[in-house]
């Protein structure tokens, strides 16, 4: 199996992410990522979905989706043709004996500090999937406390666009 990430424009009105959801649970896929948000705009919302299925089933439930009334447009994005990235937020131990060798790593990944408090920091990172496990690996001898992860999200690259309406 491999992870394919699909951008799908749907009306933006209410139940229309469970239909979404629900045609991948029933047939026993399950969604690495999801992440939903508006688009430029306003009646039309963008679901990025990471699922890691065969080509063939992928197919079957692109097809599924396709019938669905509030879907609009559905495209697998490649990697190599998209920008990808996620939300980490972070807590980390950084009491004062520790705390430089904390940032020093923070800035090493291009990530910012958010929060201090006197025996934490919280860091916010943004990146690829591969970036923002690396920084929890050496983030993780520190002591993480606390974090959440945000779903991916993307876009293809060069001027072209599947949104419907202008293009601005």
């Amino acid at each position: 199996m491999t992870k394919h990430t699909m951008s799908v424009l749907v009306e933006n009105k209410p139940g229309v992410l469970a239909r979404v959801a629900g045609l991948f649970s029933r047939r026993g896929f399950n969604i690495h990522s999801l992440a939903v948000g508006p688009t430029e705009n306003p009646g039309v919302s963008r679901m990025t979905i990471v699922v890691a299925v065969d080509e063939l089933p992928l197919e079957q439930v692109t097809k599924q989706l396709n019938k669905l009334i509030n879907v609009i447009k559905i495209v697998e994005l490649d990697p190599m043709v998209a920008v990808q990235r996620e939300l980490l937020l972070v807590k980390v131990r950084a009491d004062t004996t520790v705390r430089s060798e904390v940032l020093e790593t923070v800035e090493l990944f291009r990530a910012k500090v958010v929060d201090v408090s006197p025996e934490a920091l919280t860091v916010e990172a943004t990146g690829t999937d591969d970036k923002l496990s690396a920084l929890l690996r050496m983030l993780e001898p520190f002591g993480i406390r606390e974090m959440v992860q945000s779903g991916m999200v993307a876009l293809g690259r060069g001027p072209r666009s599947i949104t419907t309406g202008s293009s601005r």
